[in-house]
């Protein structure tokens, strides 16, 4: 967990997340944000609703908006793309302990999605990439990733993870020619992480 801090964002408004990134994307504000970014958060009551203060509030701000922002300019090259993978975080599966079924493999390294939750974030995940031709991978940690762009050679990437580890893994992709999108989680922690299966539907 890269950050140092611990948030929920599930109870901010989706419209807030639209209006940013556009307004960010229009005016560049990823690349300039000081006291435009915490005149947001107090316009959006950011750091009331996540319990945040506001350098950290800020922080998380100018990594969405410059995570949506580099889904843009990189959307295009990606829609252009074959062979896509998918990797998931598996602290977003329902159970971290035996009660969850998955496999693990620690030569790619992955865990094996068994379905058996129905109503667990990762198997919803699995089940609407899978469908769409994605390989998926449910990864213990983002070190696991260089090793598996460089060993299965993927045109397109779509991750879900945090900020810091987005923006890590999107210097990768870069040097590497991979075309990118990115799904950032709107509550880290350990365990019972969680993003907007909406958004990644979309996104796939």
């Amino acid at each position: 967990m890269p950050y140092k801090f611990t948030f929920d964002l599930s109870r901010i408004s989706r419209f807030f997340f639209t209006e940013i990134t556009k307004a960010g994307y229009q005016i560049n504000i990823h690349r300039k944000m000081g006291r435009t970014v915490q005149e947001i958060i107090k316009k959006f009551r950011i750091d009331e609703a996540t319990g945040l203060n506001l350098s950290d509030a800020v922080l998380v701000i100018q990594d969405l908006v410059e995570i949506q922002a580099r889904n843009l300019l990189e959307r295009q090259k990606f829609l252009q793309t074959r062979k896509r993978a998918l990797f998931l975080p598996h602290c977003s599966r329902k159970y971290m302990d035996n009660r969850c079924k998955a496999s693990f493999d620690p030569n790619i390294p992955t865990y094996r999605c068994a379905h058996c939750s129905q109503d667990c974030l990762i198997n919803k995940a699995v089940s609407i990439a899978e469908k769409k031709g994605y390989d998926v991978y449910i990864l213990p940690g983002g070190s696991c990733i260089p090793k598996i762009l460089k060993a299965k050679h993927y045109e397109g990437v779509v991750g879900v993870a945090c900020g810091e580890e987005i923006k890590m893994a999107g210097e990768l992709t870069k040097e590497m020619g991979i075309a990118g999108q990115a799904i950032p989680l709107i509550k880290n922690g350990c365990a019972n992480t969680f993003f907007n299966i909406e958004t990644l539907y979309s996104v796939l």
